[in-house]
């Protein structure tokens, strides 16, 4: 851990009150060289109604925020290559994918997800992986 770690995270809690989804509010920021380049939550596409859920259910479209911050970034034209990437819930398999490919290298994150499939792959490509508790 170091000493930015609880800080990233504290403002990746922040983003998340950004969702519109009722079940789950999760934040994301890319960090590289001390900077944010990149920052998501979850939520509809860009010009979709801002409801996440249809009688409690998430709908199937809704990006998590792994996946808005790297597209964000993607878009930008910045590289996260290198990276780490400060989430309030550790990722799924389909965002952990999109990490690898991502150059994200080091994920921390402050909460788990309900399957752990998505640490394991992390892990299996050698991006370091870590919990860190925030207030």
């Amino acid at each position: 851990m170091n000493k930015f770690d609880e800080k990233y995270i504290r403002m990746a809690k922040i983003w998340a009150t950004n969702s519109y989804c009722k079940r789950r509010q999760v934040g994301a920021l890319i960090v590289k060289d001390k900077m944010i380049i990149s920052d998501g939550y979850n939520g509809t596409p860009s010009g979709f109604e801002n409801d996440c859920e249809d009688n409690n259910v998430t709908k199937p479209y809704v990006l998590h925020a792994e996946a808005n911050a790297i597209t964000k970034v993607a878009k930008s034209g910045n590289s996260s290559e290198g990276a780490t990437l400060y989430v309030t819930a550790s990722p799924c398999i389909e965002c952990a994918k999109l990490i690898i490919q991502s150059g994200i290298k080091r994920v921390v994150y402050s909460e788990e997800y309900r399957l752990d499939d998505g640490l394991k792959l992390l892990s299996r490509a050698g991006i370091e992986v870590e919990k860190v508790e925030a207030e």
